[in-house]
């Protein structure tokens, strides 16, 4: 049975991601699916940070609290697809990113694209697992 995992302080339609038709994240023992993550404070809605490494630190802190909400941790992390809209800013985004894995580390994908806000620098989608 799938059960739908929300930030902490807010319910399953609450959406503070924006008006798309998803959720936060969706449990379906043992498997945890977090839609991809983007440096939006989930309760106040604003962008974090107008550089790499701090909105790569509040993507994971979005994920952070969606995966303790499910009662997981960093641990449970298997694969992670991370989309950058400089690949330049790779090396930045990977130090923050070693700021909340250790090894043995999750499978892992980084592709160049395009996000639908200019401000928005990185996204990540998380797979985790009990």
């Amino acid at each position: 049975m799938k059960s739908v995992i929300t930030y902490p302080g807010t319910d399953a339609s609450d959406r503070p991601m924006g008006p798309a038709p998803l959720s936060p994240a969706l449990l379906h023992e043992p498997m945890l699916f977090i839609s991809g993550q983007v440096a939006i404070d989930p309760l106040s809605g604003q962008i974090t940070g107008r550089d790499i490494t701090s909105q790569t630190r509040q993507v994971l802190k979005n994920v952070g609290a969606l995966l303790n909400e499910a009662q997981m941790t960093f641990d449970n992390v298997v694969r992670v697809t991370i989309y950058l809209t400089d690949l330049t800013t790779f090396s930045e985004m990977n130090a923050a990113y070693s700021e909340f894995f250790s090894f043995p580390f999750p499978a892992r994908a980084t592709v160049g694209i395009q996000l639908n806000h200019p401000d928005l620098l990185v996204e990540m989608e998380v797979t985790a697992m009990r």
